[in-house]
């Protein structure tokens, strides 16, 4: 049930501790995200009527202001889905910086329902289109790569890579460490790494924190990208929620937006919100 609950979510979109001590060395979020008045067009325009009742708990204006994005860029997003940020980013950037989607490759995970499988790679593969109908941007400008077949044109290349709520999924399949090591070369040796993603208590049990229940440490995640070739920036709070108690049997999916359970505790659930979430921010080590 933990699986589905999320396959049947990210299926429909395709067609989602206490916090470390850091130096921060970048601008301010909340000023540099008021100051931002090429974010704040991109975050009032209509196409996003729809999603804007996520910002209270997503936080965008902030959050990719921590990340120390400009819309000069190369920005990768990796793992897409449904677009909830791909229609934050790719108008954001598409004047003057450029915007790439990376995906995880389907077939090698044995875990996926074969039909999910090929939703998955239709998706990738009409990414590009789709995107371009729905932001008047030209599929030229929005290419999408499985991780297996990144060009290594791009290598060295890109400014910022963005995961947004995917790293849970790429350690319970067993392939977070080759994706990352395809995502760090094509940063440039000053290039920056953004992750947000959903955050257990750190006295969680282990076998909580695998990947399955979505939720995963703080300290294990900062951990996981030293050893693999980053060098911690900055952390923030920004899409803290101090009321999920981050230990539901049936993991992250029972909050919304998901709502796993269905109608069962449905108010309770809403009344929490959206999952507690660590915002990370990492350096390409030289």
């Amino acid at each position: 049930m933990k699986f589905y609950a999320i396959a049947a979510v990210s299926a429909l979109a395709l067609i989602g501790c206490t916090p470390e001590a850091a130096v921060t060395d970048g601008p301010d979020s909340t000023e540099a995200a008021v100051e931002d008045t090429a974010l704040t067009e991109v975050l009032a325009h209509e196409r996003r009527d729809a999603d804007r009742a996520r910002d209270e708990f997503r936080n965008p204006a902030e959050t990719l202001a921590f990340f120390q994005m400009a819309p000069d860029q190369t920005v990768i997003e990796y793992a897409p889905g449904g677009g909830w940020y791909t229609r934050v980013l790719a108008p954001y950037v598409a004047g003057e910086g450029g915007y790439v989607a990376v995906g995880f490759v389907p077939e090698g995970i044995d875990t996926l329902p074969d039909n999910f499988k090929v939703q998955v790679r239709e998706g990738g593969e009409s990414f590009a289109e789709t995107q371009s109908e729905a932001l008047g941007i030209p599929a030229e400008d929005l290419p999408f790569y499985f991780g297996d077949a990144v060009p290594d044109a791009l290598d060295g290349t890109v400014d910022r890579v963005l995961m947004i709520r995917m790293m849970h999924n790429l350690l319970r399949w067993d392939m977070a460490e080759s994706e990352i090591a395809t995502l760090r070369d094509t940063l440039k040796p000053d290039g920056l790494l953004g992750v947000v993603q959903h955050r257990a208590k750190a006295d969680a049990p282990d076998d909580y924190v695998d990947g399955n229940m979505g939720y995963l440490k703080q300290a294990d995640m900062i951990a996981f990208f030293e050893a693999n070739g980053f060098e911690l920036v900055d952390s923030s709070e920004i899409n803290a929620n101090s009321a999920d108690t981050a230990d539901y049997e049936n993991g992250v999916w029972t909050l919304p937006p998901s709502y796993g359970l269905g109608d069962e505790d449905r108010e309770t659930y809403a009344a929490i919100g959206e999952s507690d979430r660590m915002t990370l921010l990492f350096r390409k080590a030289e």
